[in-house]
Order: C-alpha cells, then sequence, then structure tokens
C-alpha cells in the first residue's frame, strides 16, 4: 500500500515511516510541505494520505479541499496536534475520512488506514482475494484455498500490489514506485524478473498475471 505521509517535523516523518515500513509493510513517501502534496497527489497515485493540518506553504485543510476539488477520492486520515472538535468536524466536512490526534499509538494508526483504504474499496474484512488466490491484510500472508503460498519478501510486495489493484493493470514504473521507491538496487527489469518467478509460483492455482500491451501487468483469475 502505497502511503503518501505530509508532515511538517523531519523526525516524526522518518520515524513513521520507517514504523509503517517495517511492521504494515507500507511504502511511505513523504512530502514536507502543503504544495508540495498538492502538487504530488494531481500527478501521482496513492492509496491513502497522512495528513498534518499546520502545514508551510498550504495549510492541511486546503490540501484536502484541492484534493475533492479534482474528484480525487483518495482516502485521508488527519493527524495533527489540534485536538478540538471544531477541527475535527471542520476537517471532516472539508473531505477528511478519519482524524487521529497527536500523540497516537503506531498500532493505532496502522489499523485506522487499513479500514479508510478497505472502505474505499468497499471491502467488509481485512480480505483480497483474486479466485483462489487470498491475501490477509492482518497477518499479511497469501494462500491458496487455504494453504500458504510461500514468497520471498519482494515478491510478496509486487503480489501484493496487484492484488491490491485485482483486475486492474499496473505499469512497471507503478510498480516500483508502489514497492521499491526506496530500494535504489530495483529497476523495470528487475520487475520483469518478479513477476516471472510469480507467474510459475501461481501456475495452475487459479489466479494469473497478464500482460496486457502498452498497459502492463493485470492479477486476474485463470479461466478454466
Amino acid at each position: 500500500m502505497r502511503v503518501l505521509l505530509v508532515e511538517d517535523e523531519p523526525e516524526l516523518a522518518r520515524w513513521l515511516g520507517k514504523t509503517l515500513s517495517r511492521h504494515a509493510g507500507f511504502v511511505v513517501e513523504w512530502a514536507h510541505d502543503g504544495q508540495l502534496a498538492d502538487r504530488r497527489l494531481a500527478t501521482e497515485s496513492f492509496d491513502a494520505v497522512v495528513l498534518d493540518l499546520g502545514l508551510p506553504g498550504m495549510d492541511g485543510r486546503s490540501v484536502i479541499a484541492r484534493m475533492r476539488e479534482r474528484d480525487d477520492r483518495t482516502p485521508v486520515l488527519v493527524l495533527t496536534a489540534r485536538d478540538s472538535l471544531a477541527e475535527r468536524v471542520g476537517s471532516l466536512l472539508d473531505g477528511a475520512d478519519d482524524f487521529l490526534p497527536k500523540p497516537f499509538m503506531i498500532e493505532e494508526l496502522q489499523a485506522r488506514l487499513q479500514a479508510l483504504v478497505r472502505r474505499s474499496r468497499g471491502l467488509q474484512h481485512p480480505r483480497l482475494a483474486c479466485g483462489p488466490l487470498t491475501y490477509d491484510v492482518a497477518t499479511q500472508r497469501f494462500s491458496v484455498h487455504g494453504e500458504t503460498l510461500a514468497l520471498s519478501p519482494r515478491e510478496h510486495a509486487v503480489l501484493r500490489a496487484l492484488i491490491q489493484k485485482s483486475g486492474e493493470p499496473l505499469s512497471k514504473q507503478q510498480i516500483l514506485e508502489r514497492v521499491f521507491a526506496d530500494d535504489a538496487d530495483v529497476n523495470c527489469e528487475a520487475v520483469e524478473v518478479y513477476v516471472h518467478r510469480l507467474r510459475k509460483k501461481l501456475a495452475g492455482k487459479g489466479a494469473q498475471i497478464v500482460t496486457l500491451r502498452g498497459l502492463g501487468y493485470c492479477l486476474e483469475p485463470e479461466q478454466p
């Protein structure tokens, strides 16, 4: 899951990014001010946004307002020290999806982010599925007909990105941005290698990765 963290405190941003990546497998990218966040959100795709309100350049509520004006429905979790009723209500009316005051527990932030993404996709439980292939968000485990699918960490990350967009194509560049943003040694050719390995491991298991010319890779159920 690719998350844009908009926070002007560098130490907090670094800690959040590392913790969410290590414990939840999120790919966290950081914007330190509202204007930079607005530019990135206008041109890039994220699964969720964690947004401080007191930002330089453009405040958080303006960032939300501009997102919704563009019909950008990416879920937004407001993370701020302004814990007043008026601030909470105002943020929600501006288009925020959830509100978590500082200080907070990282486990709650992780759970709230996962819930927001599930709701944004119309899911009622923490599982993603493509045919008999399922991914349990809580345990971060892939399984086929109840049996765990053995994957390397990078294979796991690529397949997670594909199942999160099951039925929709992801280009190699989008996979790089979602999965390997912090890995300078991974390039488009490496993505091809991981997809090749995944195809072998999924063979005969009811789900397949197909190549859509000019669009990218798509995870879909195998046709009988």
